[in-house]
């Protein structure tokens, strides 16, 4: 394995290098085996004495000290220009078997210059939660942070009551955020955004660096991946729930899984975030807020489009249109996949349009709805399908629309039920499920999680392990928490 030392050898102002003390007496949870040997990484030597230093405390076998990356954030829409990893730290880069480099962030770690008054640590719980979801993304085909390991610590966290510490190994294209461009912009460091964009450009856009105006190209190729990614999040129920801008990737990657959750039944305004009271980041709000999150970034990166301010504004405004047209593309195309449609028709946004009514209406759940939309394709039976919406959702009116629909594709009622079954997962992350493996964890018992991350890494097969069920309504998961 060998350790590159790219962002940590950017300028000082762009990091702090941390000497983090040694747990007392970490242990390893998980191990992502595949992940590790697809890093070019030794499991067994992971599992050493020495392995076990490198995933808890960032201890590199070159000596070399992890850094704590800066940047600053709008949170709920306010700007904070100093945040930084207050407990975390970039370990370094590493070279994967495809070539690509690859961050390797620890999440947990103790504390940091941008601790501010906060212990550094992280507990078990959302430790385990991120590892969960995040491998759980990576499985449904989302553009994401990875999860190379989770351990504990040996030492308890005081959070609202003592709870076993843990840290979360995560592998990434890049920890840069649009929150660490709006750190040096905010300081009027206009050297730090352009050494900071020339990085992101050989880094993860190395194509752009002929494009006449690098920058624009740039803030163009970040819009359209952003639109994509959220476009994929709608597309399976997925809330992110803290989508401020320090938490938005300029690689285009899902990250910082706090107080994530996924729809069980439709709602276009569910909230789990306890912390988002005001509905910020509500599942239906989350392409707008993503565009207002790419409009910080433009902000950014004016100084470095135009010489001319009108100009440069014009310029990034062009930018940002581009987000509608990439994410309708992804999003109504994603639609007609989960409704077993090869051809574009102009009503079929309508007809999407008026599933998720009823569903909403009906309280249908988001996941088990289309999956049996499959089974209402390969059996002609609608009953199974019917018996997830309450009474006035119109379902039924809808059914013999779409089948009529379906029935214009002309292609093979197998081909299509195939291509829903691939498309619809039988199972995600359900709420109440990961709640249940945290408390198993806590208390001891690590097979739940074990089990849960098994079965994710295969959302689209067919199983008799009950992850697919919803919850019942005393298992069902009205808050979620950052909690680290």
């Amino acid at each position: 394995m060998q350790l590159s030392r790219i962002y940590a050898s950017l300028p000082e102002r762009f990091s702090a290098p941390l000497a983090p003390a040694p747990f007392r007496n970490p242990q390893i949870v998980a191990l992502n085996e595949p992940l590790a040997r697809e890093l070019g990484m030794d499991p067994d030597w992971l599992r050493s004495p020495a392995g076990i230093a490198f995933l808890s405390q960032g201890l590199r076998p070159d000596g070399a000290a992890p850094v704590a990356m800066a940047y600053a954030g709008h949170q709920f829409g306010h700007f904070v220009p100093s945040l930084g990893d207050g407990r975390a730290m970039l370990v370094g880069e590493v070279t994967d078997r495809s070539g690509r480099l690859r961050d390797i962030h620890l999440k947990g770690s103790g504390p940091t210059p941008f601790s501010r008054r906060g212990d550094g640590r992280a507990a078990l719980g959302p430790v385990l939660r991120e590892y969960v979801v995040s491998e759980a993304m990576h499985a449904l085909g989302i553009p994401t942070t990875r999860a190379l390991a989770a351990l504990t610590t040996g030492k308890s966290v005081a959070r609202e009551t003592m709870q076993p510490g843990g840290v979360i190994v995560r592998v990434a294209s890049s920890h840069v955020r649009v929150g660490t461009f709006q750190y040096f912009a905010a300081q009027g460091d206009i050297e730090g955004v352009r050494i900071l964009a020339d990085h992101v450009i050989g880094r993860l856009y190395p194509e752009l660096a002929e494009a006449e105006n690098p920058y624009l190209a740039l803030l163009e190729a970040v819009t359209a991946r952003q639109a994509d990614l959220v476009a994929r999040w709608m597309l399976v129920g997925f809330i992110h729930g803290v989508m401020n801008t320090d938490n938005m990737s300029i690689a285009g990657e899902t990250i910082d899984f706090g107080p994530c959750a996924f729809l069980d039944a439709y709602d276009p305004a569910k909230v789990f975030s306890f912390i988002d009271q005001n509905g910020r980041y509500a599942y239906g709000n989350q392409p707008d807020m993503a565009l207002w999150n790419l409009g910080r970034l433009a902000e950014a990166l004016l100084p470095l489009l135009d010489s001319d301010r009108e100009k440069a504004i014009e310029q990034a405004k062009d930018a940002l249109m581009r987000f509608d047209d990439v994410f309708n593309d992804a999003y109504l195309g994603g639609w007609r996949r989960k409704l077993g449609l090869a051809q574009e028709e102009n009503g079929d946004p309508r007809l999407t349009g008026r599933l998720l009514t009823a569903m909403h209406r009906g309280e249908a759940d988001f996941t088990l709805t289309f999956r049996r939309l499959g089974d209402v394709v390969r059996t002609g039976q609608t009953d199974s399908l019917v018996a997830l919406f309450g009474p006035g959702s119109g379902i039924e009116d809808w059914i013999g629309d779409w089948q009529a629909r379906l029935g214009r594709e002309e292609r093979p009622v197998e081909a299509c039920y195939m291509d829903m079954q691939a498309t619809n997962p039988r199972i995600i992350p359900r709420n109440h499920r990961i709640e249940e493996m945290i408390r198993s964890a806590v208390a001891g018992d690590y097979a739940p999680f074990h089990r849960l991350v098994e079965a994710l890494s295969h959302p689209f097969d067919d199983a008799a392990d009950g992850f697919e069920v919803p919850p019942a309504p005393h298992e069902k998961v009205m808050n979620t928490f950052c909690g680290t």
